[in-house]
């Protein structure tokens, strides 16, 4: 079996393909295929394939009917790289790797694409387009990447790592090509459970409209809920000083409007970012389709471009339901993130809280919040991600 062979697009939807030899160099010529997909469907016998970005690639294999189990994604190695090197945010391309491996001036990296309704992985004529690098280049960068990974404080694991991450890469493309099945029916009753009837126009449904009127009469005059400096008048006026409308401070507050703020807040929360629009946006044939995005975020937690994938609420995920013959598996990483800090930070502390198999947030509150479950969990949180 062929150990790796390096893929690299050309125009028109071709590809050069060529054997890499254990260095990463070129074992062999570099051959010129009319089309990508069949490029990687005549040869089976390649156990791993190099390219640029999976994102790029994959999913045009994936439309074709071809899928690979490994690949070696070039673009999320030099990412990691540059992290373990201290150059994180330096530009990752293959192009800027080519750029600093043979001292040229180094291209920045185009913007990410912003997902648009409805376009789920398609790609747009007028996104961004990377500086083309043919697969010479890409060789020469892979080869260079390998030695680099040998530089690193701990090689194995190093590569280990980005082995992980190029086959993250691979499960986020088919995630995004697959999509979630999503029943538009059951979206609906449980917004027509939680808002009520919609109104003509841009209105707020019937619910947000009953409470936004209890909050007004509460007050004694007119005040739009949603609305946070209107609402921070309304108190004042009231003779209560707040400084925000957030959920903790206005619990605190003996007054009749809080009951319904809160739960305006709430609805009006689910109305905008997951209410009819969200579905006719973002459904289509019985799938939510958004782009899944491995490491996107500093601590190299996935992200999503679109829908707001990771962010449903509990309730509006009761219209994920299987497929006919399917079932859909539940993980929970059991907050892993800051189990990670834990042993990165090398609090003796936080590691030894985090040691134990029950809720880590409610230990640290415990000791240092006054049993504040809450705060602990976004002081916890807050830490991870540098606030």
């Amino acid at each position: 079996m062929t150990e790796r062979w390096a893929v690299a697009v050309t125009e028109g939807g071709g590809a050069e393909v060529a054997p890499l030899a254990a260095d990463g160099t070129l074992a062999g010529p570099v051959v010129r295929e009319a089309a990508l997909a069949e490029a990687v469907r005549s040869r089976p016998g390649v156990s791993r394939w190099v390219w640029r970005a999976t994102a790029g690639i994959y999913p045009q294999l994936l439309r074709a009917g071809v899928r690979t189990e490994r690949c070696y994604d070039v673009e999320a190695a030099e990412t990691l790289l540059l992290g373990h090197e201290g150059r994180l945010g330096a530009p990752h391309s293959a192009a800027a790797a080519l750029a600093r491996l043979r001292g040229t001036p180094v291209p920045p990296d185009p913007p990410p694409r912003a997902a648009e309704p409805g376009a789920g992985a398609q790609s747009s004529l007028f996104e961004p387009q990377p500086v083309p690098v043919g697969l010479a280049d890409l060789a020469e960068v892979y080869a260079e990447q390998l030695r680099r990974h040998e530089h690193a404080v701990h090689p194995g694991r190093m590569r280990l790592l980005t082995a992980s991450e190029s086959a993250g890469a691979l499960v986020a493309a088919e995630m995004t090509a697959a999509g979630l099945p999503w029943r538009a029916e059951t979206h609906r009753e449980v917004l027509r459970e939680l808002l009520g009837e919609r109104y003509g126009g841009s209105g707020e449904p019937r619910r947000l409209a009953e409470l936004a009127d209890e909050v007004s009469a509460a007050f004694g005059h007119r005040v739009r809920p949603e609305l946070p400096a209107e609402v921070v008048r309304a108190f004042a006026r009231a003779g209560i000083k707040v400084t925000s409308t957030r959920r903790w401070e206005l619990e605190k507050i003996d007054h009749p409007a809080v009951a319904p703020l809160l739960a305006h807040k709430k609805l009006y929360r689910i109305w905008v970012a997951h209410g009819w629009q969200w579905l006719a946006d973002w459904v289509r044939d019985g799938r939510f389709r958004p782009s899944y995005l491995p490491g996107g975020t500093v601590s190299g937690r996935w992200a999503t471009n679109g829908g707001g994938a990771l962010q449903i609420p509990k309730v509006i995920r009761r219209a994920v339901v299987a497929d006919p013959g399917w079932r859909l598996v539940v993980a929970d990483a059991d907050q892993l993130e800051p189990r990670i800090l834990a042993a990165v930070s090398g609090d003796r502390a936080l590691m030894e809280v985090a040691s134990r198999p029950d809720d880590l947030y409610q230990a640290v509150s415990d000791r240092a919040f006054q049993g504040d479950r809450d705060l602990a969990k976004l002081a916890v949180l807050g830490a991870v991600y540098g606030q």
